[in-house]
């Protein structure tokens, strides 16, 4: 029986300068990795030494150094698919982030199959990235938002799903949600959403980080994540999707390396994954994520949503005992992500943060990108603490501590 791997935090925590600051005095507590994480420095080296090194443009050049630029740009491809077990890195689309990711599909995909009538279903928890694109298509083509609501403890209700599923051309949902911090049930919803002839897409910027993504298992169409909340660089992002579907799209944008021949009033596309990929891409962002996708494969995507899990079921648990907070989201730790969010009477989430921002605990404060998510929850704002692979108990109680000193400021 092979054991299962743990995190050693604190050798963790070594991999991350950033973590030796002191901020206002305080040793930096960072509880804001649903926004961005922090990078580790094998992901910090391996950029520095492209730059240094083997600064150039890949698939372009036939000398040196280009050469290794398009070697080590590819590679970090194929870790990428293989990290996520896709079937080629053929469907692997590099883009900036997320947001593009989906934006790529609204436009490619979206514009060539989503006629007027058509019902596109989405669900009241999506983070902005993946409810405005389809607002935007919708209005341009005709098309009808449905959503799929939440109960009071932030879990999908999915007991009318087959009929909400009815006439649905695209299902798009967040694997993760970055407020709630709701794990949904992707493999069973995308089978249901299949029965009905829906294609399924996914925002998996909240999940990739944080637990094994197994994009064949769950049986999804479109799969899309960033770089920097996974210990990558900021400007690099990922769509994963068949290649059946990928084939048929038009491009996405058009200029150099997207093509296979251009004549002044045609041209012929590239074949994947560079037809979706125009213009210089992002090298040494490309590969500094592939030096993520390293770094956590070398801790093991089990033991990282394992070690997770055990620092929100202490959180929710210290966080409860603060009298007033309101928590958000599921109480089920098997069902709840890093994302921990919630709210205090009489003190606004921006002064909050602010507050314990004195201690040096860096918390996010506002809508998260989730304005509708707040109406339904009745409130302006709330604060969140997220949590990652370098953050320990000691620091729950900080923050507990912290909105301890914060009350005290306002009673």
């Amino acid at each position: 029986m092979i054991e299962a791997k743990t995190l050693n935090v604190e050798k963790v925590r070594e991999d991350f300068p950033i973590l030796a600051r002191r901020i206002h005095g305080h040793p930096l507590v960072y509880l804001d990795s649903a926004a961005t994480s922090q990078k580790p420095a094998a992901v910090i080296d391996v950029m520095d030494d492209y730059y240094r090194r083997y600064n150039a443009n890949p698939h372009r050049g036939v000398y040196a150094i280009s050469e290794e630029a398009t070697a080590a740009y590819e590679s970090a491809r194929q870790r990428l698919a293989t990290f996520i077990n896709a079937a080629s890195p053929k469907e692997v689309i590099f883009t900036r982030n997320t947001t593009e990711a989906i934006n790529l599909v609204r436009y490619s995909w979206g514009r060539a199959n989503v006629r007027a009538g058509d019902r596109i279903l989405l669900t009241e928890m999506e983070h902005h990235s993946n409810l405005v694109p389809w607002q935007l298509l919708a209005r341009e083509v005709g098309a009808t938002l449905e959503f799929l609501c939440i109960d009071d403890q932030g879990l999908l209700q999915l007991d009318d799903l087959a009929r909400k599923l009815e006439g649905v051309r695209l299902l798009a949902i967040t694997h993760q949600s970055n407020t709630l911090g709701t794990i949904n049930p992707i493999k069973a919803i995308a089978e249901a959403a299949h029965r009905a002839g829906a294609l399924v897409l996914i925002d998996g910027a909240q999940a990739v980080p944080h637990m094994p993504v197994d994009v064949r298992d769950l049986g999804v169409d479109f799969y899309a994540f960033s770089g920097h909340k996974m210990c990558g660089p900021t400007g690099v992002g990922v769509l994963w999707a068949r290649r059946a579907l990928l084939e048929a799209m038009p491009p996405f944008l058009g200029g150099g390396d997207m093509i296979k021949r251009v004549k002044l009033n045609d041209a012929s596309w590239n074949d994947l994954p560079w037809k979706f990929e125009a213009g210089t891409p992002s090298v040494a962002e490309g590969i500094g994520l592939g030096a993520a996708v390293d770094y956590l494969s070398g801790l093991g995507m089990e033991a990282v949503r394992a070690h997770e899990r055990t620092l929100v079921d202490y959180a929710m648990e210290r966080l409860q005992d603060i009298p007033g907070i309101t928590l958000y989201g599921p109480r089920d730790p098997e069902l709840h992500g890093g994302a921990v969010s919630f709210t205090l009477p009489n003190i606004h989430p921006h002064d909050l943060a602010t507050l314990v921002d004195r201690e040096g605990i860096a918390v996010r404060a506002g809508h998260h990108c989730t304005q509708p998510l707040m109406d339904r929850l009745g409130v302006p704002a709330t604060t969140r603490a997220s949590f990652y692979i370098y953050n320990r108990a000691d620091e729950v109680d900080q923050l507990v501590n912290g909105i301890q000193k914060a009350q005290k400021v306002f009673a």
